[in-house]
């Protein structure tokens, strides 16, 4: 079974996730852009071994921390190949998979689903019930599409497969402390997250412009 720990690190209220297998002691931790000593102390406190990063885009505050984290633990990193193609990260030794991609973290598996939209390879791991989004899904918010590669029709089309993909409870753990709070369900941000509310692509589109 696995069991989701935040860490809120960096001057971009970055939410760093890492995922516990809680049978093996392992860890897999998203997206560590920021403070790496916070993440690899965090993990020996607690006995647990670092032994994978998964990314969920190539954004530098995403990614910034993940070689040194790579370097003190020698955890593998994963990354979409098409993310790190766009943004010439294909050349730093990082496992590239297509999505759906697969993982097994001990007992636990973490399923990386394809969310372009913020970025052209922006992925969502699931797992145990939690999906993690990165920037494509915040509390009552979505991410931007203003930046080189990002496209606000595919964005809508990837929250709404995410809605169409997991159930109702399933719990949302967002890359930035937007909001109140640090996390929701896809079934409470289908109530109150006003991009997810959007009737149309249309309608979506030109609400995130």
């Amino acid at each position: 079974m696995a069991k989701i720990h935040r860490l809120e690190l960096g001057g971009m209220e970055n939410l760093i996730h890492l995922v516990e297998d809680e049978e093996s002691n392992t860890l897999a931790v998203i997206d560590p852009a920021w403070e790496v000593g916070k993440i690899t102390a965090f993990a020996e406190e607690r006995g647990l071994k670092i032994v994978a990063i998964l990314q969920t885009h190539g954004h530098f505050d995403h990614v910034d921390g993940t070689e040194e984290l790579a370097a003190v633990t020698g955890a593998k990193v994963y990354i979409s190949a098409i993310e790190a193609s766009f943004f010439e990260l294909d050349n730093k030794g990082w496992e590239m998979f297509s999505a759906p991609f697969s993982y097994k973290l001990g007992s636990s598996e973490i399923i990386g689903v394809a969310t372009p939209g913020h970025t052209p390879g922006g992925v969502c791991y699931f797992v145990d019930g939690n999906l993690i989004t990165g920037d494509t899904l915040f509390v009552n918010g979505c991410g931007r599409c203003d930046l080189p590669g990002g496209d606000s029709a595919t964005l809508y089309r990837s929250l709404r497969s995410l809605v169409e993909k997991f159930p109702p409870e399933t719990k949302v753990y967002p890359g930035h402390h937007y909001a109140l709070e640090y996390s929701s369900t896809l079934e409470q941000e289908l109530v109150s997250n006003p991009y997810l509310r959007c009737e149309s692509e249309d309608e979506f589109v030109n609400y995130r412009m």
